[in-house]
């Protein structure tokens, strides 16, 4: 991160949060420490056991008091996406809120504390600034919506004229992404999501608001969420995927002396995942990576299938499927369908000799032809 002009990073919750203050430290990098809070609609669950609320509140004001006094905290983040509604029913959740958040205060008086919402929600400012007394900040997490976000601060200045932070931010998320016939989302390819990274940094962050005090580019390393790659930066290994050189070339205007792999798009069977891929069971499959360099010879390339939920979410365990993949290292392969009808994905990752890799990925389906209907059925699934 500091090599590449970065000099803040944010925690959702206090994890190894003394390793990462020290380690932020000695890079000369600033945190934004994050308590992790239910969200508010555990009510029952949480929010009206005394026990629960009362240890929270104990874990928290040790950890304040410990680290209060850190050179590398920059800031307190109570709560991530907790959300913020104005029923009554929900006045315990902003007692014990208030509560966490005049501690804080209390305990340490020096540093300010935020709170991350999704987007720019004005049900959400409107009741934090009618139940919760002495946030000095909001926090956005934005991805698409970030074209919208300066024009709703603008035209609501009325209700909050304060200073905001994007506290998540990067390309479209998979919820505001193309989807196929069976609602699995499309992902940009690693070219492309550092296309939309500039086009996002340069014509959409708030930069030239005097309330705007930075963003934080999502996410610093490998996560799997919907799929192990469209969040993630970087892989599973530290190898660096076009973003990163991206952010570097915003952030402090150098090119990067090696660019990562450019890869256009991965087709099946010559098809895009735009049209909905629809395979035949356990058959043999052509899959190929459109390469920007027609000299593979210095890359080396992997390729996976995998099985997906038909209802993508926050994905922990894939199944990989011995899918008979050949040859290996070749950006055109054949494949062995799965023979269990369902959605899956072919992942392909692109790796040079300079740390750098290019991911893709194309969801397909599965369906068995077990009658004449099959066209009727496609039909179906599309609709």
């Amino acid at each position: 991160m500091k090599t590449i002009g970065g000099n803040t990073i944010r925690t959702w919750d206090t994890t190894n949060l003394k390793a990462i203050l020290d380690e932020a430290a000695a890079n000369n990098l600033a945190v934004i420490a994050g308590f992790y809070v239910p969200e508010s609609r555990y009510l029952d669950h949480f929010y009206r056991d005394e026990k629960k609320v009362e240890a929270q509140y104990n874990a928290f004001r040790s950890v304040v008091l410990r680290y209060r006094s850190h050179p590398a905290l920059l800031m307190w983040c109570l709560g991530n996406e907790v959300d913020f509604p104005y029923s009554p029913e929900y006045n315990r959740f902003y007692a014990v809120y208030n509560r966490l958040l005049d501690m804080i205060h209390t305990e340490d008086p020096d540093h300010p504390v935020t709170t991350a919402m999704i987007n720019y929600q004005l049900r959400n400012v409107m009741n934090i600034r009618l139940k919760i007394s002495g946030l000095d900040l909001l926090s956005f997490n934005t991805f698409g919506d970030l074209k919208k976000l300066d024009k709703q601060l603008s035209s609501n200045d009325w209700l909050w004229n304060g200073p905001f932070l994007i506290s998540e931010w990067g390309i479209y998320s998979p919820q505001e992404s193309r989807t196929t016939a069976w609602s699995a989302p499309i992902e940009p390819t690693s070219t492309e999501k550092a296309k939309y990274y500039h086009e996002f940094y340069t014509k959409y962050l708030p930069v030239n608001n005097p309330r705007f005090l930075g963003a934080l580019t999502f996410y610093w390393g490998y996560k799997s969420e919907v799929t192990p790659t469209w969040y993630s930066i970087v892989d599973q290994h530290g190898a660096k995927t076009a973003l990163v050189q991206e952010m570097e070339s915003c952030w402090t205007n150098r090119l990067p002396q090696h660019p990562a792999p450019e890869v256009e798009r991965l087709l099946i069977n010559g098809k895009q995942p735009v049209d909905n891929i629809f395979l035949s069971p356990d058959t043999v499959q052509t899959a190929e990576l459109k390469l920007t360099t027609t000299d593979t010879s210095r890359l080396r390339i992997l390729w996976e299938v995998t099985d997906e939920d038909f209802d993508p979410g926050y994905i922990a365990n894939m199944h990989v499927y011995d899918a008979g993949i050949t040859p290996q290292n070749s950006a055109r392969i054949t494949f062995r369908s799965p023979s269990k009808e369902g959605p899956y994905r072919i992942y392909s990752w692109v790796y040079d000799k300079y740390g750098n890799i290019a991911t893709a990925n194309t969801p397909f389906y599965v369906i068995e032809n077990k009658d004449k209907n099959t066209d009727t059925r496609i039909t179906a699934y599309k609709h």
